[in-house]
């Protein structure tokens, strides 16, 4: 890996030396740092620290020119923020690579992010908050043959935290815009685009025995096939995907040898003032790892789209669904719409109405068992080493249902002034399934979030929530005051109380200031512990309490 690092830093260092012949050189980049000065309450729980402060920092340059271009990221969390300590403290360089483009093509050397379809089978991507960075450090090809078509390949090794994992991940997309070849198509305002994917894990097999009695024959290569298509027309837009997986026993999955699938249907459409959306997946074994024995948010080849809503509302998000990589069903469906000026719903200036609805539930699993002699003449059963499960197709599980959400947003602005945004959600959190611990959760959310704009450069934002609900930890209450003075100031004050449980609460104070490119917020407060989620993945944070400093600067 090394000497991988070595190459791609010469030719970043060539690519450099060639922009600046070419003197038509772009430079960019970003430095963003997050800072905890922490303080210990056992009240909350926050675990205790020998350093006065914690910091993740990233700083990421690039160098763009005709035909090539270059970058680098440097990382420093060798005192990292808390829920990011063991695997991501250290700092270096963390990401490098040299890009070569042109009209037709372009090849990538080093690290690169890329994802194929809707990533049943391949993505990699960042993220920061939840402390993920699955990179890809080797070669991507990038061709574009004829108008219409691109054709991908790539190879290379995946980023898990300071080092990569020896599992080799190699693969091809194919896609094709078939209305660029039938003028009969875009003429009539038909759009439709073809997929194919293919992806192969070659990890070399360990020794690794099942419950102490035998030995499992583990495979090297690990493929997985994706198809998919898009029809867009107006405003109707349809995407039905399906990918497979061949056997790969995991630490996900038990160390069994059933076959993994996924398979999509999405529809939406929208036309002014009204938007309809349709979603139905069902994924049954797809947990795909370049290193098999892996837990938690690291290793993922692939990513599976939640099909819920990402709350940004403090007590909304609460309790948030993290997707099932074992097998799920889940829906989703949604409706706006817009009132219009001078209606009796619109009044004078309108009305805005959004209903969203999400359900998961569990497939359904038959177990399947091998029973084995051991050499003393006992009979062991175990599902390892077995295809583990059946599953029809259609039918649900008998875990019951995982997560369901009913929520209904209404936008009004009253006055020239002043708007509102009203919330309600009804919701159903099974803590046991999605987090392996607790009961189901049943709760109802009611939010009023208004603004109010006093003049062009001062604005006052409130937020009121209340959650109530008869388990976990009982009725929350959340309040919220934002003052905006533009350009350059906002102060933010928010409190978060549990009623009933714990009587705790979770103050927060906020001051930020912009100024062109900088970005500086300080602030001082409770955090609870709790799960941040972003798109079906997520990352649990631990209590802490202290002053914060956060800097972002992009130049």
């Amino acid at each position: 890996m090394r000497r991988i690092y070595l190459f791609i830093a010469a030719a970043t260092f060539s690519v450099a030396t060639y922009a600046q012949d070419d003197n038509k050189v772009t430079v960019s980049g970003s430095i963003q740092s997050d800072v905890l000065i922490p303080q210990d309450d056992k009240k909350i729980g926050t675990e205790e620290t020998s350093h006065w402060g914690l910091t993740n920092t990233y700083a990421d340059v690039q160098i763009g020119s005709k035909y090539v271009d270059a970058g680098a990221r440097v990382e420093f969390l060798r005192f990292p923020l808390p829920g990011f300590e063991k695997d991501f403290k250290g700092w270096g360089l963390a990401n490098l690579y040299a890009k070569f483009h042109t009209d037709v093509a372009d090849l990538t050397v080093g690290t690169f992010y890329d994802q194929f379809g809707s990533g049943f089978i391949f993505r990699t991507y960042e993220e920061r908050a939840l402390g993920i960075d699955n990179s890809i450090m080797g070669a991507r090809l990038a061709v574009r043959p004829v108008k219409g078509m691109q054709i991908k390949a790539l190879s290379g090794w995946q980023r898990r935290y300071w080092a990569h994992n020896d599992g080799l991940v190699s693969g091809a997309d194919l896609e094709m815009n078939i209305d660029e070849w039938i003028k009969g198509l875009s003429n009539t305002g038909t759009y439709i685009t073809l997929g194919g994917s293919y992806v192969n894990k070659h990890e070399t097999p360990d020794d690794f025995r099942a419950d102490g009695t035998y030995k499992l024959k583990l495979p090297r290569d690990v493929n997985a096939w994706d198809a998919r298509i898009r029809l867009q027309k107006g405003g109707l837009n349809v995407l039905a995907e399906y990918a497979q997986k061949t056997q790969d026993p995991s630490f996900d999955n038990g160390y069994i040898y059933r076959k993994g699938n996924v398979a999509m249907l999405s529809a939406s459409y929208s036309q002014r003032g009204m938007s309809i959306l349709m979603q139905a997946k069902r994924s049954d074994n797809m947990s795909f790892r370049s290193r098999r024995h892996m837990t938690g948010t690291s290793s993922f080849i692939n990513h599976l789209p939640a099909f819920t809503l990402d709350h940004t509302y403090a007590l909304a998000a609460l309790y948030p669904y993290a997707t099932n990589p074992n097998g799920e069903w889940a829906y989703q469906a949604e409706l706006g719409y817009l009132f219009k000026k001078g209606t009796a719903l619109g009044g004078k200036y309108g009305t805005s109405v959004k209903v969203n609805f999400s359900h998961v539930e569990g497939i359904d699993k038959n177990p399947k068992v091998t029973t084995l002699t051991t050499s003393d003449g006992r009979e062991v059963a175990l599902s390892r080493g077995s295809d583990g499960y059946g599953s029809s197709f259609w039918k649900w599980g008998d875990d019951g249902m995982y997560y369901q959400d009913i929520n209904i947003q209404i936008s009004k602005r009253l006055t020239k002034t002043f708007s509102m945004n009203l919330m309600y959600m009804n919701q159903f959190y099974n803590k046991a399934v999605v987090e392996g611990h607790g009961d189901k959760i049943r709760s109802n959310i009611f939010i009023i979030d208004a603004k109010n704009k006093f003049n062009r450069k001062l604005t006052l934002r409130g937020e009121a929530q209340y959650l109530t609900t008869g388990e976990d930890e009982h009725d929350w209450i959340y309040g919220l005051l934002e003052l905006s003075v533009v350009p350059h100031l906002m102060f933010t004050i928010s409190d978060m109380y549990n009623v009933g449980a714990t009587n705790l609460h979770y103050y927060q104070g906020l001051v930020t200031f912009n100024y062109n490119s900088h970005r500086l917020a300080v602030g001082y407060g409770r955090t609870r512990a709790g799960f941040n989620c972003s798109g079906g993945v997520c990352r649990y944070v631990p209590a802490q309490k202290g002053f914060t400093l956060s800097y972002n600067y992009n130049f």
